[in-house]
């Protein structure tokens, strides 16, 4: 690692157009406002199992997927960092597209927190984790809907946009197959109002 972590961040995450973070490939099938439907790739994902609230997880799971692409690992590679940052309730059941939260503000749980890994690498060429608690996942392709805000991406705003896109679903007949992904998409120094969020569920093809 060429900089201390805190010092490397900025210069990754700045948020000037050539220095945006990529997005996993997918194709977007319909967009109705706010809500899309997209198709993702195959993908492979970086993830943690943090014990918390959603917003301790979200924060205290970053530090480590966010060590291990900037050289925390054998052969201290750095890897293109990528967007959206996603946390998802654990639990053992699968976990839609990167295991990348429903929750009710002070719950406590233990979330999956994950980043995607760009589509050059693959199971084999990736670097392998300086930390245990890093793993490595290979996520098949799928099918999500998904609803964008802006916002700092607070309990009550994500609970009020999952209720918004599960409306959405219903009435287009959609069969949800996954767990609700929470993703924000935004440097942890944007301004609140400027802050991309996502909430995605896996949707049935069929």
């Amino acid at each position: 690692m060429k900089l201390p972590l805190l010092l490397a961040l900025p210069f990754i995450l700045a948020g000037a157009p050539a220095m945006a973070a990529d997005e996993p490939p997918h194709t977007v099938v319909e967009r109705v406002g706010d809500i899309e439907i997209r198709d993702y790739a195959p993908m492979i994902v970086a993830e943690v199992e943090i014990t918390g609230s959603r917003r301790e997880a979200s924060s205290r799971g970053f530090r480590p997927l966010a060590g291990y692409i900037f050289g925390g690992n054998s052969p201290r590679e750095e890897i293109a960092m990528t967007a959206p940052v996603t946390t998802t309730r654990s639990g053992g059941q699968e976990i839609a597209m990167t295991a990348p939260v429903t929750t009710t503000p002070g719950e406590d749980g233990r979330w999956t927190v994950a980043f995607v890994m760009p589509e050059e690498w693959t199971m084999e060429t990736l670097p392998e984790p300086d930390s245990n608690a890093v793993t490595l996942r290979e996520v098949p392709g799928r099918r999500i809907a998904a609803i964008r805000f802006n916002g700092g991406g607070n309990d009550r705003a994500m609970m009020a946009h999952q209720a918004e896109l599960e409306a959405f679903l219903a009435e287009r007949g959609l069969t949800a197959i996954g767990e609700p992904v929470y993703a924000g998409y935004s440097p942890p120094w944007t301004p609140g109002p400027f802050r991309r969020n996502e909430v995605m569920i896996e949707i049935a093809t069929e």
